[in-house]
């Protein structure tokens, strides 16, 4: 017989698009973390590396103390000794699959980093991977959100309700590291370890009594700004995504 944990919050993907009720920006970085240390585990915590292949917001559950539990592994692989055999057909959930992987057909534990940077995504503007926009059309997250950073409108795509905590300087290092995920490439993605002690130590400078009015202190715990998106990739991007919604479309 297993016994599970019981899981009384639901899922992530509830929790930000089931109801309205305010969530903190300490709440999401918490959750964030924790989905990421779970994630950092399984890739290089074991012998061999584990690829979780689907992960998503439907996929990380919340405990009675809103703690995040990574779910449904029913997607997942171990990595082969020679990861350059590691070919397979592309699976997961559009929204949050690997453009590279979709280029490619490869998956690697980068994909699973891709697609947690799409949950960033959604902690942060409280909207679906895929999302209806004012008129009704179909649209990536992922893809706004790099068009948004690319036009200096990071603001305007961020949830309204975090943005008026107050913490800007933290968002934009938020939404920088997510951006650092959204790579095209995967060689240029962090790895769920960085990205675990990235969330560790924004979480350590939001809690800090002076640091965002210190900005050495701002410097020496946040290390510098992370790279984003290059316009080409920013179009690799667009063409992918694009790419992939009107095959699902043309199937309907």
């Amino acid at each position: 017989m297993l016994v599970y944990d019981f899981i009384s919050n639901g899922t992530l993907f509830d929790f930000l698009h089931g109801n309205t009720n305010a969530i903190s920006l300490d709440a999401r970085l918490k959750i964030a973390m924790e989905s990421a240390e779970a994630l950092a585990y399984l890739h290089s915590s074991t012998s061999r590396s584990i690829l979780h292949g689907d992960v998503k917001s439907l996929n990380i559950l919340l405990d009675e103390n809103y703690g995040a539990k990574v779910s449904d592994f029913g997607a997942s692989k171990l990595v082969p000794l020679d990861e350059a055999e590691f070919v397979m057909f592309v699976q997961g959930t559009l929204g949050y699959l690997d453009p590279e992987c979709l280029y490619n057909h490869q998956i690697t534990e980068k994909s699973d980093v891709y697609s947690f940077g799409v949950v960033l995504l959604e902690l942060i503007t409280r909207k679906k991977a895929i999302y209806r926009d004012g008129t009704n059309e179909r649209k990536s997250l992922a893809s706004s959100f790099v068009s948004a950073v690319d036009q200096n409108k990071l603001r305007d795509i961020l949830d309204d309700q975090i943005v008026e905590e107050g913490a800007m300087e933290v968002l934009q290092e938020l939404a920088e590291l997510a951006m650092q995920c959204l790579q095209f490439k995967g060689e240029e993605r962090p790895t769920m370890k960085e990205v675990a002690e990235g969330l560790q130590i924004l979480i350590k400078f939001k809690c800090h009594p002076w640091g965002q009015k210190n900005s050495e202190e701002t410097e020496r715990l946040l290390g510098g700004e992370l790279p984003t998106h290059t316009v080409p990739d920013a179009v690799m991007y667009h063409s992918q995504e694009d790419s992939a919604m009107l095959n699902i479309e043309a199937g309907r």
